[in-house]
């Protein structure tokens, strides 16, 4: 899945509330599993429930929730050049009428998404089971340093997609219905493709899959970062004087650190530099914390390999 897919993703995000898709497409994902992001890929680990990790007692799921529709059903980059009726003959029963409709996709990525009745199921008492997971994720059962726990799963009883591929691409449809216009004839269950031009992805799913999802990212303590990086640069600051004695050299020695692109990458190494056990189960809630995934973390399922 390449870049034409990354438009669909972040308008996905902003349209719904902050509901990501899963990757690859109409991948399963429920409440309590945890994954990691590889290489653009949701690489799914496991269930905090499933396995025990969070205690029978603290399990505490809500009753199906009913999402707005009207968030759910969104286009980007789409006009409808031609719609109306059209006439065939059938050998049976003669002369028959249907709704006809051409979609127009303006640019690599325009995209046109439909979802019938969405659903969700979240996890009620995050805020009580999250420091518990923060021990258990990094210090007693596992050591993960970067990881995700789904939150909240969303359905829906029917979703359609289609994505373009290339700069005006089209969709030609036909139906039997009686409606007219884009969200009417587009995801119907009786339209049928005609024909399709430079169009990457089309499906219409009619299996309520879990397939968006919200999600708790593990990340570093602010502070800690920060004091992490004043502390590096400040260790540093006279590295130039032991250079020159220990390489016995006159090597031009001047390392310029740059507090800013330090900040944008210390949450990968900063805790491989932590002193041997500075960071245990009695500590690990002072250096680490869950967020929500945001449109980092989907620009992160469209790095490129080795990123």
């Amino acid at each position: 899945m390449d870049h034409t897919y990354k438009n669909f993703y972040r308008q996905f995000y902003l349209k719904t509330g902050g509901f990501i898709p899963t990757k690859p497409l109409n991948k399963n994902l429920f409440p309590g599993d945890y994954f990691q992001i590889k290489n653009g890929e949701i690489v799914l680990l496991g269930n905090v429930y499933r396995n025990s990790i969070v205690p029978q007692h603290d399990i505490d799921l809500s009753d199906i929730i009913t999402l707005n529709a009207s968030n759910w059903n969104f286009s980007e980059g789409i006009s409808k050049p031609y719609s109306g009726r059209g006439y065939g003959n059938n050998a049976m029963e003669g002369q028959f009428e249907f709704s006809k409709q051409i979609l127009s996709f303006a640019n690599n990525g325009s995209f046109i998404f439909r979802a019938e009745e969405p659903e969700s199921i979240k996890i009620n008492n995050w805020n009580e089971i999250q420091q518990q997971l923060i021990i258990k994720m990094t210090q007693t059962l596992f050591a993960f340093r970067e990881l995700y726990i789904v939150t909240e799963s969303a359905t829906a009883n029917c979703t359609t997609l289609a994505i373009a591929g290339a700069e005006n691409a089209e969709l030609e449809l036909a139906s039997d219905t009686e409606n007219f216009g884009l969200v009417d004839i587009f995801g119907n269950e009786n339209t049928k493709t005609i024909q399709s031009k430079d169009i990457e992805y089309y499906h219409r799913e009619t299996k309520r899959k879990p397939a968006y999802f919200k999600a708790k990212k593990l990340v570093v303590q602010e502070d800690k970062l920060a004091y992490f990086i004043s502390d590096f640069i400040n260790k540093d600051n006279n590295g130039g004087e032991w250079i020159d004695t220990f390489f016995n050299s006159n090597f031009h020695n001047d390392i310029d650190y740059n507090s800013q692109m330090i900040m944008q990458n210390a949450q990968g190494y900063f805790l491989d530099m932590l002193q041997s056990n500075e960071l245990n189960p009695n500590t690990a809630l002072l250096y680490f914390k869950w967020v929500d995934a945001n449109l980092d973390d989907v620009e992160k399922l469209f790095a490129s390999y080795g990123d």
